[in-house]
């Protein structure tokens, strides 16, 4: 099956712009053209396409992209270095992941300090509280933010 700029855009979540701007920066090299020129995307075009958002999304620039896929291009030589980027990349994501749960775990702290206040109709009921009057899985954050 194929697919106009307008559809590969749509089933992949991007605006057409941007699969041409992929392929004017090389990361799309071989997409087919209909005889009156029109880029012709393949499933497999699109599942490129899939992975440089991926990769984007994981923080790559569009170098780094491009020379994944120039990767890609010289075939199994390189498969030892595709592998070592996407173990980088996950190491990467995990640590992000680490930081986010960190900080969605003091937002958390926060959403029960403000409504505990709230339901008291003052601060000064959470404001002093020990740490042993916090709710365990807020504790972490507590500490956290009073720097132990």
């Amino acid at each position: 099956m194929s697919y106009t700029v307008g559809e590969a855009a749509r089933r992949i979540g991007v605006a057409p712009s941007t699969l041409r701007y992929y392929e004017s920066e090389g990361l799309l090299p071989e997409v087919a053209r209909t005889k009156s020129g029109r880029r012709c995307y393949s499933e497999r075009d699109l599942e490129a396409c899939r992975v440089i958002e991926c990769l984007k999304e994981s923080g790559l620039s569009i170098k780094e992209i491009r020379d994944f896929m120039n990767m890609v291009q010289q075939g199994d030589a390189t498969l030892s270095d595709r592998l070592a980027l996407f173990k980088d990349r996950r190491k990467t994501i995990l640590a992000e992941i680490e930081q986010l749960q960190k900080t969605l775990s003091v937002v958390d702290f926060k959403c029960w300090y403000y409504q505990t206040a709230l339901d008291a109709g003052t601060e000064e009921v959470v404001k002093d509280l020990p740490l042993s009057k916090i709710p365990t899985q807020h504790q972490a954050a507590r500490k956290h933010l009073i720097g132990e």
